[in-house]
């Protein structure tokens, strides 16, 4: 029986880009494509495609209000893929709700990398996550009870509903706006500072080496990405 690939769907109006994701992509994945976004949206309806990626600069639609509108009815992942490497571009795609970006030019190693991390976020979304473990990290989300080096760590609930946080999304990049309306409510999405503040005192009590950090890293100017210790 023949191995059925996870479908993706790249929407590019460059058709040197399309083909150099295709000949990198083919082998492991499915592919459809669209030249712009209304035929993006259309595809993703129709195909149910596995994961998304799009690129922001479309000739008939901005890619943000593609995400937007898929939003609307889907929970595919979708990785943005744009030669705009300003701040404000990704925390609009971030906030209208992208999962990942990556920034032309970039490796076919690296945007392969993010595929699989999206695609196995994906495969767990709907199994319970009662506990997590990542080298001498154990947090118990049933108990609400954190260990490293297995010693319980003293967790304000603030830091805690952070760390949650992160946990639950690991590999996505959050933005400022994000975390602080899920963690403080309306009215603390500009507060970045009480968020930096949180977000230094969690890895002081979490992180190997805190100021190296390797479970919380930063997304300069956006936000912060939770990931595993390799």
């Amino acid at each position: 029986m023949p191995e059925i690939k996870p479908k993706i769907l790249i929407t590019d109006d460059e058709r040197s880009i399309r083909k150099f994701l295709l000949a990198s992509l083919s082998a492991a994945y499915t592919i459809i494509e669209a030249e712009d976004g209304s035929q993006a949206i259309q595809l993703a309806a129709a195909e149910n495609p596995d994961l998304i990626l799009l690129d922001l600069g479309l000739p008939d639609m901005d890619g943000v209000e593609v995400t937007r509108r898929i939003r609307e009815w889907s929970k595919t992942p979708i990785i943005v893929i744009s030669v705009r490497d300003d701040e404000q571009g990704k925390i609009d795609a971030l906030d209208a709700g992208a999962d990942d970006y990556v920034t032309k030019p970039f490796g076919a190693g690296e945007l392969m990398a993010r595929i699989r991390v999206a695609l196995r976020r994906v495969g767990t979304a709907d199994e319970p996550l009662p506990l997590f473990e990542s080298g001498a990290l154990k947090v118990n989300l049933t108990l609400r009870q954190v260990h490293n080096r297995e010693e319980l760590v003293q967790l304000t609930p603030t830091e805690y509903d952070l760390l949650k946080l992160f946990i639950l999304h690991q590999g996505k990049v959050l933005t400022h706006r994000h975390i602080l309306f899920t963690v403080w409510g309306a009215g603390y999405e500009s507060d970045i500072h009480v968020l930096q503040v949180n977000i230094s005192n969690l890895r002081r009590k979490i992180e190997p080496d805190p100021s190296r950090p390797t479970f919380i890293t930063t997304e300069p100017g956006i936000g912060y990405r939770f990931q595993s210790a390799n």
